[in-house]
């Protein structure tokens, strides 16, 4: 029996490789009073039975230098602490069996080179002479990486809690939380039972390590971790004579991957159709445990593989194992300070890929914990970005069938999930989905991506090139440039903040300067103290003591919690009504004449002006339209009370009918926004990024007296730039870009794409990308020769740092 203190600076719940690595980071950096506790025996969940597969390549920047810290620290654990980790770099081949999932692993190929990691292109043959016991017959290509590793999951979790308790961590097993007690928005203590002994630790905050039960445990402290178990199979054969040390081998479009242990080999599955586990709660006794085996389930999987690696067919099975792993509805792990507490932190929810994310999030989480901020972007997997609904079970269990699935299918642009789909609808879905609109899903939200033709099936057809709706996002820019076109914003976040001190209030916490007159929006960030950018929006003042906070839809969350974080004394009232009201974007140089047509109000330049917003009659009902845009056109937004939406839509619809009015979707809205050198959170603008950097100074009032932020962009100011957020057109109208392609400056890699998409009003794919350029002039930066590599071949792209559609801004303003 362990002896527990009274009280700890932290408690983590839960001894799985996560709980381990958040024990040990913490103490690195000086934390005493630490307290683990583990239910069972460390390890004791999921860790235990880890295929232990360490890769260094994920799908952005930040989740690689996660990963890349984590081999890094497992290499070094068994000198620190004696134990030995297993760990051993191998390399990793990953093939394709089809022209779309070359293009992809070609893609990563660039993407890795531009994050700094080792990877190498291989033919056929280059992949056989490396793994000869491999069938080639249909593979394509592969790309292998010298780097990757495997280890043994259980001892590097068991490395971690050693290193913790030599720097003075209690390590707690057999120690159950049965409650967790809370006094308002903060954790006071725990309870715990011992066997027969009970007692109470009081804590300043807690940390949710407890993986499988981590949604059990939240709901004890008051917050959603949405995750649900699935099964998980693989097999490991009887020793094969001669077998030598292997390359990690993935064949994902056989959904299978190969790993060679000890002279037998391991043959995994994340297979499409998942099964999920425990849909009534984990027995009780769950200790080390593996589920009955389902060799029906598991057939198909082995049948390929067989063809795949004949050497299978004459080797014997020694273990069949089916053991439980928790999967998020994202398919991203839970990192972060949860946003309906002030001190509960949650680091669970690793789909499958727990040992090589350990190190890395450990130590993110444990610099956050001790800095009060995050130390870098982590968007990916912070849990404010998970919506409310989310913790719903039953939605958990339908989604959980596919995001298993999901880790090895392709990695298509613009794929939509297909499971736990149509929880939330605008008010307009039915009224978009009868004339053609194909939905895509984001923060549980149906939205308009796109809208098919008459005789076009309503659904994507999902590539690497052109996709289906190529043409009809064409068409619909192509409307919003020179006439008028209509998508529906009411995804979109809408935060009232109301209250004597809203004012002031909005002053302190955002750049911008927000004593403007009723009626007046103001486009603003909200900034960390380092000046990077946490959230963009706009402000729009409703009355003396009332203001609407406009964010994006899969950010309201984390914009609210924000503000409820820094509102101290503020005498402020923030509540979320974006569910009240339904917003139509209407977009072109014909918007003015269409809302003339249904609205006796007055939208001329000097009543209601560009930044402003003004209530209206609209057919026969009220509406408030402000003039705004993120396409780079003249238009309005159309916020109506959900009860008129529908009443709404149906008379601008009817007006427009004779002007040609065309319906748009998300997808137009992107590639308009990007002709136009708008920013988009989470991909151009994050936390780390610098607002003046992103080129967003000029929102920025720094002749107030005090707000986040001030102090960094003022320092800013005068050491200089060392980076710009600079616009790329490719001068080769036919490549493709989305994200993370390596940006070449002068012949050599300098930067990455954060965005990426087709322009179709000016005819090429766009991108933007952060370029280095201290102690450089515009002239010199904007000087240099500039090409993007897309899939392996350089092509070459003009640079800006003005839009390239409408630099002048002329078109708002008519």
């Amino acid at each position: 029996m362990t002896t527990l203190p009274a009280h700890a600076r932290v408690v983590i719940i839960g001894g799985g490789v996560i709980g381990c690595s958040v024990a040990y980071h913490l103490t690195k950096l000086g934390w005493s009073d630490i307290v683990l506790l583990e239910r069972k025996q460390l390890t004791s969940g999921t860790t235990w039975h880890a295929a232990g597969l360490i890769a260094q390549l994920r799908a952005t920047a930040n989740m690689t230098r996660l990963a890349k810290y984590s081999q890094e620290l497992y290499g070094s654990l068994e000198e620190e602490t004696g134990v030995a980790t297993g760990f051993k770099r191998v390399g990793s081949i990953t093939v394709a069996l089809t022209d779309e999932r070359k293009e992809e692993i070609f893609r990563s190929a660039g993407m890795a080179r531009a994050f700094g990691v080792e990877i190498e292109e291989i033919s056929p043959d280059e992949v056989k002479a490396r793994y000869e016991h491999l069938n080639i017959d249909d593979v394509k290509a592969g790309v292998y990486l010298p780097l990757d590793g495997q280890g043994d999951p259980a001892n590097i979790a068991l490395a971690l809690a050693k290193g913790a308790r030599m720097r003075g961590a209690v390590v707690a097993e057999r120690t159950k939380v049965t409650a967790i007690n809370k006094s308002g928005r903060r954790v006071t203590s725990v309870d715990w039972a011992q066997g027969d002994a009970t007692g109470t630790m009081t804590c300043d905050m807690i940390v949710n390590c407890a993986g499988m039960w981590g949604h059990e445990v939240g709901r004890m402290a008051g917050v959603n971790v949405p995750l649900h178990a699935c099964e998980h199979f693989y097999i490991v054969t009887e020793a094969i004579p001669g077998l030598q040390q292997l390359p990690v081998l993935r064949v994902p479009d056989e959904c299978a991957y190969y790993k060679e242990d000890a002279g037998k080999m391991l043959l995994g599955a994340f297979e499409p159709n998942a099964k999920p586990w425990a849909m009534n709660g984990i027995p009780e006794d769950f200790e080390f445990d593996q589920l009955p085996e389902d060799f029906d389930h598991f057939e198909p999987i082995l049948e390929n593989a067989v063809n795949r690696m004949p050497m299978l067919a004459e080797a014997g099975i020694h273990t069949f194992f089916n053991g439980p792993e928790s999967f998020t509805p994202d398919d991203a792990y839970h990192l972060g300070l949860a946003s309906e507490m002030d001190n509960v932190w949650v680091a669970a929810g690793f789909n499958s890929i727990g040992i090589q994310s350990a190190g890395g999030a450990g130590m993110a989480l444990s610099q956050w914990m001790d800095a009060g901020e995050k130390p870098f972007d982590l968007g990916d997997v912070d849990i404010n970005r998970v919506q409310p609904f989310q913790g719903n079970k039953t939605y958990l269990f339908e989604r959980s069938k596919e995001t298993l699935g999901l880790l090895y299918a392709d990695h298509f642009p613009y794929r939509q999930k297909a499971t736990a789909r149509g929880v939330r609808r605008t008010p307009f879905h039915h009224h978009l989905a009868e004339r053609g609109a194909v939905f895509g899903e984001l923060a549980g939200w149906e939205r308009a991506n796109w809208f098919a033709d008459e005789a076009q099936k309503p659904a994507y057809e999902y590539s690497w090139k052109r996709q289906n709706f190529f043409g009809n996002v064409a068409r619909e820019l192509n409307a919003v440039r020179t006439n008028v076109g209509m998508y529906d914003m009411s995804s979109f976040g809408k935060i009232r903040v109301e209250g004597r001190d809203a004012t002031a209030f909005l002053n302190y916490i955002g750049g911008g300067e927000y004593d403007v007159p009723v009626g007046k929006i103001v486009y603003t960030q909200f900034l960390n103290s380092r000046a990077g950018i946490e959230a963009d929006v706009t402000v729009t003042r409703l009355s003396e003591t009332a203001y609407l906070v406009v964010t994006p839809a899969a950010t309201r969350l984390a914009d609210q919690t924000w503000m409820e974080r820094y509102k101290g004394d503020f005498n402020v009232v923030i509540t979320d009504v974006t569910a009240g009201e339904a917003v139509l974007a209407v977009m072109g140089p014909n918007a003015r004449r269409l809302l003339e047509k249904v609205s006796p109000a007055d939208f001329s330049n000097a009543v209601n002006p560009f930044g402003t917003a003004q209530e209206i009659e609209l057919g026969m009902g009220l509406a408030r339209v402000h003039r705004v845009t993120y396409v780079g056109e003249l238009g309005w937004e159309v916020y109506a009370s959900s009860d008129m939406a529908g009443h709404v839509f149906e008379t601008l619809w009817d007006a427009g009918q004779d002007m040609g009015l065309k319906l748009c979707g998300m997808h137009m809205m992107d590639c308009g926004r990007a002709e136009k050198g708008f920013r988009h959170f989470g991909h151009d603008i994050t936390c780390e990024d610098h607002v003046l950097e992103a080129g967003l100074g000029f929102a920025v009032k720094t002749d107030k007296p005090d707000f986040i932020g001030r102090d960094a962009v003022l320092r800013k100011k005068e050491e200089g730039l060392t980076k710009r957020l600079v616009q790329f057109k490719l001068t080769d109208p036919e490549p493709l870009l989305y994200h993370n392609e390596p940006v070449l400056r002068d012949g050599k890699v300098v930067s990455h794409l954060t965005s990426g998409v087709y322009g179709h009003h000016l005819g090429a794919a766009l991108g933007m990308a952060y370029v280095p350029c201290e102690g450089e002039s515009v002239a010199e930066m904007l000087g240099s020769t500039y090409e993007i590599d897309v899939m392996g071949t350089q092509v070459k792209a003009e640079a800006q740092l003005k839009p390239f559609y409408d630099p002048a801004a002329e078109r708002v303003k008519v």
